[in-house]
């Protein structure tokens, strides 16, 4: 069962994820859900993300931090989803930590298209350290990269 600061501390996470990381504002990301089960993380397509100019497709960069982002905000609702008894103080604190160990993209496909959605998984959640794996299709759920990702958690 999901407790009101849970959604509550997610919400705030997303908004801060969402509208004020300036380098997110600049990659377009958007965050489409997010909960304790899960999230799904959005970037349309644009000029500025073009990688290869002669094949348009996705930056690999871009990539990567589409990935990035997915995973650390997929453990973070693992470490809320831990237990229900948080105060807003802990995770806030836990969210100041929050930080990537380690991350491994495996580049499947070009990035064609016009839409990506990324999402992950918990693979370990632990109490200071978690391991993510996370998935990056475009609009046609042609599967683009995938990602394992060590996050810092507390």
């Amino acid at each position: 069962m999901t407790t009101a600061i849970q959604t509550q501390v997610l919400q705030q996470v997303a908004q801060i994820f969402d509208q004020h990381v300036p380098f997110h504002n600049l990659l377009g990301l958007d965050i489409k859900h997010y909960d304790i089960n899960g999230v799904e993380v959005v970037i349309k397509m644009k000029p500025e993300l073009i990688g290869n100019i002669h094949q348009n497709i996705l930056h690999g960069g871009v990539t990567a931090t589409l990935l990035d982002v997915v995973g650390g905000l997929t453990v973070f609702a693992g470490l809320v989803a831990s237990k229900e008894n948080w105060t807003i103080e802990e995770l806030q604190q836990r969210l100041t930590t929050l930080s990537t160990i380690d991350m491994r993209v495996d580049f499947l496909r070009p990035g064609r298209g016009e839409v990506f959605t990324g999402t992950g998984s918990v693979i370990r959640a632990g109490n200071r350290v978690s391991v993510c794996r996370m998935e990056l299709h475009n609009e046609q759920g042609v599967h683009i990269a995938f990602g394992t990702g060590t996050y810092m958690v507390g």
